[in-house]
């Protein structure tokens, strides 16, 4: 495939890839190579009130910027995920017991699910955007908790809030407000049109 008309996702993620895979497009999957941690951090010391929308967009923005410079004329879609709870930034768990400590302190209350997309080419990103979800979890047991935990297994840690929406996770809710592709990881509407825009899906 020509560089001009290449498409590259710049996440490892699966959902976002099945995401793009089930609206047509035909794509390279190469992940871009950060430190998410060190970035949010950096973001996070040098920024006032800091948004999770403003994490989530340098992430994003800094995944595509990478990749297409690795790949010149590539569209390069970069994406990332945040979620925040009473100012608190959370990111995936590093193992079970930390899943149940995240997902303890969430039951009961209402966090927002911040997903931001970028496209870049050359180097230069030209175009991003974000979109959050409000999720509101109910107040589960602890005895749910841990069965919910043993049925995820180790996919609870490949996740932003240990839930899968599309899984078993669901049980975990009692509201949600929001897109269902901004939850799953991706604002994907604005970015099919972003894509026609750039000719690269047929219009």
């Amino acid at each position: 495939m020509p560089e001009a008309t290449r498409l590259i996702l710049a996440s490892g993620s699966a959902a976002r890839r099945t995401l793009l895979e089930a609206a047509g497009l035909n794509f390279d999957v190469i992940p871009a190579n950060i430190d998410e941690g060190k970035i949010r951090e950096a973001i996070v010391g040098a920024t006032a009130n800091v948004e999770g929308s403003d994490i989530a967009g340098v992430l994003a923005a800094e995944k595509a910027r990478l990749v297409s410079i690795e790949h010149p004329n590539a569209l390069v879609v970069g994406a990332d995920q945040v979620l925040t709870l009473g100012g608190k930034f959370f990111s995936k768990a590093e193992n079970l017991a930390e899943a149940r400590e995240i997902l303890s302190m969430l039951r009961g209350r209402t966090h927002e699910l911040v997903s931001a997309v970028a496209l870049a080419r050359n180097g230069e990103v030209h175009w991003q955007t974000s979109a959050t979800a409000e999720m509101t979890m109910r107040s589960f047991s602890d005895e749910f908790l841990g069965c919910y935990l043993e049925k995820m297994g180790e996919r609870a840690l490949h996740i932003v809030g240990c839930y899968e929406l599309e899984g078993p996770g669901v049980q975990l809710f009692e509201d949600i407000d929001g897109d269902y592709f901004t939850i799953l990881g991706i604002p994907l509407l604005e970015l099919l049109a972003r894509l026609r825009h750039e000719g690269m899906v047929t219009a």
